[in-house]
């Protein structure tokens, strides 16, 4: 069954909003029970059935391996399925298989062997399609859902995140990114601020300048939410190019091809602080997103331009397509002026942490041995991995320049990623807890439960580690650090 013409046509109408719905059903709708089974607990699971059910599983060939859907008969028909967990490592991805691996329309319940909030999180990040220009070739199956809120309230904030992430650059702009800014304070009860003109030119100097090529003005947008009285301040910052050509250094055909993904960053810093606040965690945030286009124009910055940042810093322009470190540089800034007990921040920002990590592995650098420990430990739990590189200094000296207290590029063909987060780590002054997330943001391909298109890389492990985090950034950080701003 394809999808009507007036349920597109809705999501034409409010783009920046996915259907949240779509994938679930009822409670009180008649849904048939789909069981779940490891490799290792097959064996037993078969013996516990009736011998025709156990002999059809067999001479199906069904293993349990990861993904595998096998419809199970009845007397009307289908009764129930069986889903392979494989190795049972708690992975979601497994239910991702489902909503579109069991019969179109058709409603379902957890039966055996399920686990509640991954089945949740799997089966709805597995519905998910990008459906505002095109209509998808068919309806997932649905599922009654069971009492999971935290799952549930997660793959919503990713579903988002991913909806922000597909739109065209036509569709979403720096006007139209700062507004989901603010009809996500708006849902959540938060202060929205919106910096633009000539408060951003005297307030945010490098953004406005990153943004000066293009006829969409550049703007940052600003939650604030108090979750707690004296809860810890987390800032969470975000990188918002909406599409980036490489300014007049112009990236090539097929590297400008996905550029609409270049605001990943702010996309999963949104779906992170959605999370957050409607899970009620005991925190206070400050949401900090650089909404920006990086265009070619007669008024766009120049190669050796030297911009003015708001920390005072001056930085030489060694290559316009190093715009997303200028954007956030600001942005640390601004946020440490507040003095949080965390900032963290998330973009899409080099290639060379792709070539080092490939497409799901974010590179992780943080300035506290406390914060990487955490951060890296839930991304193993919740299997939403990051990989630590590191803040060498022996590569600062790369960014030195006689013009300029520093460039905004390394003057050598390396490790580009660490020289990246060398570059936003001098705007992190002194004894402030600091991550950064170097994110793909993108599916090359559809695997279950992650369709080809936009990801929220990294948000579940970044939202785990903070809610470990939160008793520890009352004190101050007393783990080894490298020196930033001041230090």
């Amino acid at each position: 069954m394809t999808r009507k013409g007036d349920d597109i046509q809705s999501q034409v109408a409010a783009p920046l909003d996915p259907d949240l719905t779509w994938a679930l059903a009822r409670e009180g709708d008649v849904a048939r029970p789909v069981h779940a089974v490891t490799q290792d607990g097959l064996a037993g699971w078969l013996a516990g059935l009736e011998p025709a059910v156990a002999a059809f599983l067999r001479e199906s060939g069904f293993t349990a391996e990861a993904g595998r859907v096998l419809l199970l008969p009845g007397g009307a028909g289908v009764s129930a399925a069986v889903l392979g967990l494989g190795k049972g490592d708690g992975s979601p991805w497994p239910y991702g298989a489902l909503p579109f691996g069991l019969p179109e329309g058709t409603v379902w319940r957890l039966g055996d062997g399920c686990d509640p909030a991954a089945a949740t999180l799997g089966w709805m990040l597995g519905a998910y399609r990008f459906a505002t220009h095109k209509a998808p070739a068919r309806a997932p199956a649905r599922l009654v859902p069971p009492e999971a809120e935290e799952a549930r309230v997660l793959a919503e904030a990713i579903l988002r995140a991913r909806q922000l992430i597909n739109l065209p650059a036509a569709d979403l702009g720096p006007a139209e990114l700062s507004d989901a800014v603010r009809r996500l304070a708006e849902r959540c009860g938060a202060e929205f601020e919106e910096v633009e003109g000539e408060a951003l030119v005297s307030g945010f100097p490098a953004v406005s300048a990153v943004g000066a090529g293009s006829h969409r003005a550049p703007r940052v947008a600003i939650i604030r939410w108090e979750g707690a009285p004296d809860a810890p301040l987390v800032a969470l910052l975000g990188k918002g190019v909406c599409f980036d050509t490489g300014g007049l250094d112009i990236k090539s055909a097929d590297g400008m091809k996905r550029m609409k993904k270049d605001m990943g960053g702010a996309a999963i810093m949104l779906g992170l602080a959605e999370a957050l606040m409607r899970l009620r965690a005991p925190v206070r945030l400050l949401v900090v997103i650089g909404a920006v286009e990086n265009a070619v124009s007669s008024t766009a910055m120049r190669p050796l331009d030297v911009l003015r940042t708001r920390a005072g810093l001056t930085v030489e322009v060694g290559n316009t397509d190093a715009e997303g470190r200028l954007v956030l540089a600001d942005l640390l800034s601004f946020a440490a002026e507040a003095r949080p007990a965390l900032m963290l921040n998330a973009a899409t920002l080099t290639g060379a942490a792709r070539v080092a990590l490939g497409p799901d592995l974010p590179a992780l650098f943080t300035n506290s041995e406390a914060v990487a420990s955490a951060l890296s430990a839930a991304g193993e739990s919740c299997n939403d991995r990051v990989w630590r590189l590191p803040l060498h200094d022996g590569y600062a000296s790369w960014l030195e320049s006689s013009a300029a207290d520093l460039a905004n590029v390394g003057s050598r063909p390396m490790a580009g990623a660490i020289v990246a987060a060398l570059f936003l780590h001098r705007f992190v002054p002194s004894g402030i807890r600091w991550a950064h997330l170097d994110v793909y943001a993108w599916n090359d391909f559809a695997r279950p439960g992650r369709p080809e298109g936009g990801e929220a890389t990294g948000l579940r492990a970044l939202h785990a580690g903070l809610m470990t985090l939160l008793p520890l950034l009352a004190e101050p950080d007393r783990s080894p650090q490298v020196g930033g701003l001041g230090g």
